[in-house]
């Protein structure tokens, strides 16, 4: 294989996101079908490659297949929405305020509580991070280095999630990270990040490691709603 040759697995990710941002958006709609032919023609792979990204995309609940229908494209109320590749390529589309503006309702429902928990329940380790996540997202908030700044608070909300004990709320860190991400890389974060979020972040640290949960879920509910307030401005 040359070197501009893609890896086999690489070729499957290429595919398979292409597909799926196409369905995503209603570019490729409800209802319409598609082929493993198609597949293999049009992105230039196997018929191997073209069953295993009809398969993950079947796992995802965005086609079905069915003998002597072909393979369908289905309706939004079959989706995987949880699934952090979805939830990627719908931030990719149009109409990305209103899903990150979703999204927000959603992580008001279960990470408030889930700091609630950690301050019942975090370990020392864990303080520790949040602590260093906390301090990193200040240098790289002053340094205006978005991508380092990224990456702490993604250590954050994922320890959160861990220190509130509750393997439900743990599984829900990648949800968390793409919604963080999208923001980032879609251009919705402010040039440099809010000196307020960051002292949020600081206060729901804090009321984790002395073991205060009413403090540690107000001021984790105060993060989620600047966050949407951002986003709806911009």
């Amino acid at each position: 294989m040359s070197q501009d040759t893609p890896a086999v697995g690489e070729l499957h990710d290429q595919v398979l996101s292409t597909i799926g941002r196409r369905i995503v958006s209603g570019e490729q709609p409800v209802g319409s079908v598609l082929t493993l032919d198609g597949i293999c023609t049009e992105h230039g792979v196997s018929r191997t490659v073209a069953r295993e990204v009809i398969r993950v995309l079947e796992s995802m609940g965005l086609v079905a297949s069915r003998r002597r229908v072909g393979i369908t494209i289905q309706p939004r109320t079959k989706w995987s929405v949880f699934d952090p590749r979805l939830i990627r390529w719908r931030l990719d589309g149009d109409g990305r305020t209103e899903f990150l503006l979703t999204l927000s309702e959603l992580r008001r429902g279960f990470e408030p509580v889930a700091a609630a928990l950690a301050a019942e329940r975090a370990d020392e380790h864990q303080c520790r991070i949040l602590a260093a996540a906390v301090s990193d997202m200040a240098v790289h908030g002053r340094s205006v280095d978005l991508e380092a700044y990224l990456l702490a608070d993604k250590v954050f909300h994922r320890t959160l999630l861990e220190s509130s004990g509750n393997e439900m709320f743990r599984a829900l860190a990648e949800v968390v990270h793409e919604v963080l991400a999208g923001r980032t890389h879609h251009g919705m974060m402010p040039d440099r990040p809010n000196p307020k979020a960051i002292a949020l972040h600081d206060d729901v640290a804090r009321a984790i490691r002395l073991g205060d949960p009413v403090a540690a879920e107000t001021a984790m509910r105060a993060i989620i709603a600047e966050a949407a307030t951002a986003v709806a401005e911009e």
